[in-house]
């Protein structure tokens, strides 16, 4: 399997999936659009950039394809590495790259650039949506049809006609309309019954529970002493990882060690590779994790962004 495929499959999941040691891959949400001049509807998508400043290697990529490819961790970082030197070795021949799905490669005035293909759509929340065209309606023209309809059948209404509508037709339509507001008024009467009903019972099932629970008993010979735990709750879908451990317990002694220097380090959980993910702190904001990225690669160069709602 290509490396590009693997680039691909991490799109769907992250925002940002670097190809070391040539550059990263960015993606960012666009919402739905129809263009007026087409009068084609869009559906939300990921459109993706490039950004070749952003080479190192963040572990992403590379632990992604020795788990599916069932190889060590060094093995996959050298198959990445002779990924790139081909790529190389291609602009040296062609001037140009293409990457399958995901875009095209060139320079312009001597300056790389990045030409996204569209016909993919890595945001998995527009799956099975695609673009279509739908022909303009022209008022004007159903405006001169229904004129030239009323010219050859003219509907006329007179008031002679009006008069001598039947006066029991009348007191029929009086009679439905009694009728309708009547079982109008029955069901809300039933309704509210009802509704009665089951807050009666909902009470009475709750009265029944808190006497079960005062006539309970709790004995605990050997109590615990009372221990409070001050934890700052985490919130933000944006996570900076610090690192992945095997074993939970050297993790929590990582989360420690954060926090004593000052970062809102806390366990992540355990991912799909039974690693415990430790991150520096979460963030609500992309921006702000990304900020706090940037600080953190200076102590830490293996850091990288997680998107994961907690």
């Amino acid at each position: 399997m290509k490396i590009a495929n693997y680039i691909q499959d991490l799109l769907y999941r992250y925002e940002c999936v670097i190809l070391p040691g040539f550059g990263a891959f960015l993606s960012q949400k666009e919402p739905a659009f129809i263009d007026k001049d087409t009068q084609t509807f869009h559906p939300p998508k990921k459109v993706v950039s490039f950004n070749s400043q952003l080479r190192k290697n963040d572990g992403l990529l590379a632990n992604y394809i020795a788990a599916a490819q069932k190889v060590s961790y060094t093995t996959s970082v050298n198959m990445i590495a002779d990924f790139v030197e081909k790529l190389e070795e291609s602009f040296k021949e062609d001037g140009k790259v293409e990457l399958e799905n995901i875009g095209r490669f060139f320079y312009s005035e001597e300056k790389l650039q990045f030409e996204p293909f569209e016909h993919v759509n890595y945001l998995t929340d527009s799956f099975g949506l695609d673009s279509f065209k739908t022909s303009a309606i022209s008022r004007e023209t159903y405006k001169k049809q229904v004129e030239e309809l009323e010219e050859k059948a003219p509907i006329l209404f007179t008031p002679e006609r009006r008069r001598k509508t039947p006066a029991y037709l009348k007191y029929a339509a009086i009679g439905l309309i009694a009728l309708g507001i009547s079982g109008f008024a029955g069901l809300n009467i039933y309704s509210s019954q009802v509704s009665k009903h089951n807050i009666a019972e909902q009470q009475q099932a709750q009265e029944q529970l808190q006497e079960q629970i005062q006539q309970a008993t709790f004995v605990i010979d050997n109590p615990l002493p009372a221990v409070t735990f001050n934890v700052a709750k985490q919130t933000g879908s944006y996570h900076i990882v610090a690192g992945a451990f095997r074993v939970e317990e050297n993790a929590k002694t990582k989360v420690a060690e954060l926090r004593k220097e000052g970062f809102k380090a806390h366990l992540l959980g355990e991912n799909k590779y039974g690693l415990h993910q430790v991150v520096y702190a979460s963030h609500e904001k992309r921006r702000d994790a990304i900020n706090m990225l940037r600080e953190v690669k200076s102590i830490n160069e293996a850091a990288w962004l997680l998107v994961q709602e907690l």
